[in-house]
């Protein structure tokens, strides 16, 4: 049975480019625009990792990575962001990965391999 993730992010462009990489990489893959969408599908189904925008509105991401954890840490968390100072920032620990975003996936792939595989 194929490793299950959901990508959050708001921008369509950039959410459709993660999840047509992951899914070419053989996962089965969900989508949420946004912190509350996310939150959500969380609830109707298990995921084995969520990727993660920090910059969203309503509820940011760092503040979803928080709720999910409580919900179910095993599941594995990626941050993605086009800014790197957050990884300064002691709420993105909540997560397991950080990766600054580039239409370069390669690096994402390679963390939730090496993530969704432990």
């Amino acid at each position: 049975m194929p490793k299950r993730i959901l990508v959050v992010e708001d921008e369509p462009n950039m959410r459709l480019l993660v999840m047509e990489e992951l899914m070419d990489a053989g996962y089965e893959v969900d989508e949420a625009e946004d912190g509350e969408s996310a939150l959500k599908k969380f609830a109707e189904k298990t995921y084995d990792l969520v990727t993660i925008d920090i910059e969203m509105p309503g509820m940011d991401g760092l503040e979803l990575a928080g709720k999910l954890r409580e919900i179910r840490k095993e599941t594995k968390l990626v941050l993605l962001t086009a800014y790197s100072h957050y990884k300064s920032d002691m709420a993105s620990w909540a997560a397991d990965a950080y990766i600054v975003k580039s239409s370069d996936l390669t690096e994402l792939k390679e963390i939730v391999s090496r993530l969704i595989n432990m």
